[in-house]
C-alpha cells in the first residue's frame, strides 16, 4: 500500500471555535443546506457522532460520487481537531483502499484562524495515482475548502 499526503491551509477571519462549529460540529447539516449540489444528506449509521460513529454521505447532484461510508477516528473539541476515514464509496475510485483526513482549526493572533486539512490517499496494493488528478476531484478535501470560504463570506 502507498500513503500520498496532501495538505492544504485556509486563513480566515472568523474565530477558530466558531469555524469547527462550522467544518465539524454542524457539517452534517449545515453542508447540505449550503451547498446541496456537493452533498444531499449525511445519515448516521451507528454511534453518537464522536468517535467511533460510522456515516454514509449522498452526494447531491452535482457531484460525481453517489455516496461515500466514514467512520469518525478522533475528535477532539478542546484542540479543535477531527478525524475520519472514508472506508467505502466510489470516492474511493477502485484504486484507493481509503482516504483519512486530519482536520486541524489553528486560531491565530488577530482572533481569526487557520484551517488546515490532511488528506492522506492510502492506495490499494502498488497502485500509484498520477497527477493531482485525484486529488482535484476528491470530494471531501474539495468541501472543506468551500465551506471555510463560504463561513468567510458569512461572516
Amino acid at each position: 500500500m502507498v500513503a500520498i499526503t496532501y495538505d492544504i491551509e485556509i486563513p480566515s477571519s472568523i474565530p477558530a471555535a466558531k469555524m469547527f462549529k462550522a467544518v465539524v460540529l454542524d457539517a452534517d447539516t449545515l453542508i447540505p443546506k449550503i451547498m446541496p449540489q456537493a452533498i444531499k444528506n449525511v445519515e448516521i449509521l451507528e454511534g453518537d457522532g464522536g468517535v467511533g460513529t460510522v456515516k454514509i454521505i449522498h452526494f447531491g447532484e452535482g457531484s460525481q460520487y453517489k455516496c461515500a461510508k466514514h467512520r469518525v477516528d478522533a475528535l477532539d473539541t478542546e484542540n479543535l481537531t477531527h478525524s475520519y476515514t472514508i472506508v467505502e464509496g466510489d470516492a474511493l475510485a477502485g484504486v484507493l483502499e481509503s482516504i483519512t483526513y486530519h482536520v486541524k482549526i489553528v486560531p491565530t493572533e488577530d482572533g481569526g484562524c487557520i484551517c488546515k486539512n490532511r488528506s492522506i490517499y492510502h492506495t490499494k496494493g502498488d497502485v500509484e495515482i498520477s497527477g493531482e488528478s485525484h486529488f482535484e476531484t476528491d470530494p471531501f478535501r474539495n468541501i472543506h475548502h468551500k465551506i471555510c470560504i463560504c463561513t468567510n463570506h458569512n461572516h
